[in-house]
C-alpha cells in the first residue's frame, strides 16, 4: 500500500481549515466545474474520485460499480467462474510442483518452504533484495530518479502489513508486526513490491514533476485511478523482474488467485449476498482462510468507505499486469516506461495495450 506526496512546491499562505464536510463538497464541486469547462481532463478525473470518495464519507452509498468508476476509473464487474478456476488451477500446479497441497494447511506449508525469517532480520533482507534487484527494474522501466529508503517497524491494529509513504525522493517502508510474518521469498516481494514498485515508481513521478509542468495532482491518495497502476504493478513485477524464482513466482501465482476470489466476495457482498453465503463461498474457494480473516474481508470492503473503493485496485490491477507479461516484449516495455513517468490510469494503461483485457473484470 502506498500513500505518496509528489509536491515539490513551498507555500507561504496561510491554509484555514474548512468548516465542514459540507463545505469542501461544494468546493470540489465548484472546481470540478472550472476544470471540465477548461478541458483540464487529468484534473477533472481526480476531483470526480475526490468529490465521490467525500460524498461517500458524507453518506452516499452508490453501487459499487458507479463507486469504483468514479474512484478507481475503472469497472467492478468482476471475473467469470471459469477464469478465476482457471487462475486456481495455475496457482495450484505451482504449488504442487514445490510439494505443497491445496488445502486448509497451504498457506502455513507455503510460508515453511519460502524460508520464514526473524522480524529483525526482515529490514536487512528487503534492503538486500532491493538492492539486487533495483539494477533490473530500472532497466526494465527506464527510470534515473534517486530515492532514499528508510524502514521502520510499528505494531498497530489496522488491516496492512506493510505501508510505503513519502514526498520527493524520501521513502517510508513501514512493517506493522502485529500482521507481518516473514520469510526469504517474503522479503523478495515486499522489496520488489514496496520499494522498487512503490518507492521508485513514486521518485520517478517526484523527479518529473520537478522539472515539468505536469498536468496531473502531486499528491496521490489511494481513493484515486492511479492507485490500478500501482498495486497491480507492484504486485507482478516479480513475472517481470524475476521470471526464474520458482518460489517467487508461486507467491505471486497464489496471490493473483487469491485476489480474484477477494473481489467475487466483494461483488457479491455489494448485491447483497448474505454474510452466511459468503462466508462459506471464502471457505470453498480459500479453504485456508481463517475466520478472522474473512471477517475482516467483508467488513472492509462493505461497511469502509475507503477500503470498498481502494482494495478493487489490488484484484482490478494484478490481474491486467499478469496479463501483460505474458505479451510481447515492446508492448510491456511501452507500457512499464509509462508507468515510471505518469500516474497512469485505467484508461490511459487502456489506450496503451488495446488489446489486454478489460481492466476491472468483465463478467458476461
Amino acid at each position: 500500500m502506498s500513500h505518496l506526496s509528489l509536491t515539490q512546491r513551498a507555500t507561504t499562505t496561510p491554509t484555514e481549515p474548512a468548516a465542514s464536510r459540507l463545505a469542501v463538497h461544494q468546493h470540489l464541486t465548484d472546481l470540478r466545474t472550472r476544470a471540465a469547462e477548461a478541458g483540464a481532463d487529468c484534473l477533472t478525473t481526480r476531483l470526480t474520485a475526490d468529490m465521490a470518495y467525500l460524498g461517500a464519507l458524507l453518506g452516499e452509498h452508490p453501487p459499487l460499480n458507479d463507486y469504483v468508476q468514479a474512484t478507481q476509473g475503472c469497472a467492478a464487474a468482476g471475473w467469470q467462474d471459469g477464469y478465476i478456476t482457471h487462475r486456481g488451477d495455475q496457482a495450484r500446479q505451482a504449488l504442487a510442483a514445490l510439494g505443497i497441497q491445496w488445502g486448509p494447511d497451504t498457506v502455513r506449508d507455503l510460508n515453511a518452504v519460502e524460508g520464514p525469517i526473524e522480524t529483525d532480520e526482515a529490514p536487512d533482507a528487503i534492503r538486500q533484495a532491493a538492492a539486487d534487484y533495483e539494477t533490473p527494474v530500472r532497466q526494465i522501466t527506464g527510470s534515473q530518479a534517486p530515492f532514499n529508503l528508510t524502514i521502520e517497524t510499528t505494531e498497530v491494529d489496522a488491516y496492512w502489513a506493510y505501508w510505503l509513504d513519502g514526498a520527493g525522493d524520501k521513502v517510508r517502508l513501514r512493517l506493522n508486526l502485529r500482521r507481518a510474518s516473514f520469510t526469504k521469498v517474503a522479503a523478495r516481494q515486499f522489496a520488489l513490491h514496496e520499494v522498487l514498485g512503490h518507492g521508485l515508481q513514486g521518485a520517478s513521478w517526484s523527479a518529473r514533476a520537478a522539472t515539468e509542468d505536469v498536468p496531473w495532482v502531486r499528491l496521490m491518495s489511494v481513493h484515486a485511478p492511479q492507485q490500478v497502476l500501482l498495486e497491480g504493478l507492484a504486485q507482478a513485477l516479480p513475472l517481470y523482474v524475476a521470471p526464474d524464482d520458482e518460489l517467487l513466482v508461486t507467491r505471486t501465482r497464489f496471490d493473483h488467485y487469491n485476489q480474484l476470489v477477494r473481489a467475487e466476495l466483494h461483488v457479491a457482498l455489494n448485491q447483497d449476498a448474505t454474510i452466511t453465503e459468503l462466508a462459506d463461498h471464502a471457505r470453498f474457494r480459500m479453504p485456508w482462510i481463517k475466520e478472522a480473516a474473512i471477517a475482516d474481508l467483508l467488513t472492509d470492503r462493505g461497511a469502509n468507505p475507503q477500503l470498498r473503493s481502494y482494495l478493487w485496485a489490488y484484484p482490478a490491477g494484478l490481474d491486467w499486469f499478469a496479463n501483460l507479461a505474458d505479451t510481447d516484449q515492446a508492448t510491456k516495455t511501452t507500457v512499464l516506461q509509462a508507468a515510471y513517468r505518469d500516474p497512469l490510469t485505467p484508461t490511459d494503461l487502456t489506450a496503451l495495450w488495446p488489446e489486454g483485457p478489460t481492466i476491472g473484470g468483465q463478467d458476461t
